[in-house]
Order: C-alpha cells, then structure tokens, then sequence
C-alpha cells in the first residue's frame, strides 16, 4: 500500500498483477495491523488503486489475512465489501497461520467461510487462500517475526 509505488508502477507498462496487502477496511485497525496505514490512509490508497486499474485496465488483488476476533466479522466484511465496490479487483482471504503472531488466531472454518459469503453476496470476487510455508516456519507473517526476533 505505498502509494507512490503504485503510482510508479502505473506508468512501467508491465503485464503483472498488483497485489496490495489491506487487512482491514477501516482506518483506525489498518493503522494497529499495518502502521503504512498512517502514512498512506485508505481513502488515498484506494484513489490510487483505482487510477491504477484505469491506467493498466487490469484487476487488484486485495490481500486480507482472517484474524478471529480482529477483522473477521460480519461488520468487517461488509466493510471491505463496501470499500472496493466497483473495482476490478479480487480479494485473496488468507487465514491467519497461529504461528505466525503471539496470540493471533485464524477463526474457525465456519467464520471463515461466513465472512466469504458475505462478500460474494456483495458483488466481491474472492478466493481462500491455504496457507503455506508453515512447516519451514515461513508462511505469512513468520520470517519478520523470526527476524525481530533475532535483531
């Protein structure tokens, strides 16, 4: 979500898929999971975002990490739903490894599953994502842990 680096990439005639990390559709919680938040808010954001799909006339892929009791309720999903309305992009759903963050779960699969028809009931494309990585301690979120924890 650096906006100047969307911008950028906007001109560099590229045939690739952006893909911006989002988490959470609402200001306050982006800016406690993801401090760019503050620099780059939503609103701002998703302006480039959507200058983005006009320049490439190609979608976005919205990554979304399920937290259980954090950004994975009815409320939130309709948050996100409402946020990229009329988009050309996808949300990829990604639920959160239990590794990967001291006492951050994913929720459970009927919460899971819940929040996805929620946003296919709104208009949103998306898919679930399986997470990977967690056998090597890599999956999301797992190696800038480990690497706090070794600075």
């Amino acid at each position: 979500g650096v906006i100047p680096g969307i911008k950028r990439l906007a001109k560099e005639k590229l045939q690739i898929e952006l893909s911006v990390s989002l988490h959470s559709a609402n200001d306050k919680q982006r800016s406690e999971l993801m401090p760019i938040n503050r620099k780059y808010p939503l609103a701002e954001l998703l302006a480039a975002c959507g200058q983005y799909i006009q320049v490439t006339n190609r979608q976005i892929t919205f990554e979304y990490l399920l937290i259980a009791g954090v950004n994975s309720s009815r409320t939130a999903a309709h948050q996100l739903a409402r946020l990229i309305r009329g988009l050309n992009c996808k949300v990829n759903l990604i639920p959160m490894n239990p590794r990967a963050s001291r006492g951050m779960q994913a929720p459970d699969r009927g919460d899971i599953a819940f929040f996805m028809d929620e946003l296919i009931k709104h208009g949103a494309r998306v898919t679930l994502r399986k997470s990977r990585g967690d056998d090597i301690q890599a999956a999301c979120g797992q190696l800038r842990l480990q690497r706090i924890a070794n600075s």
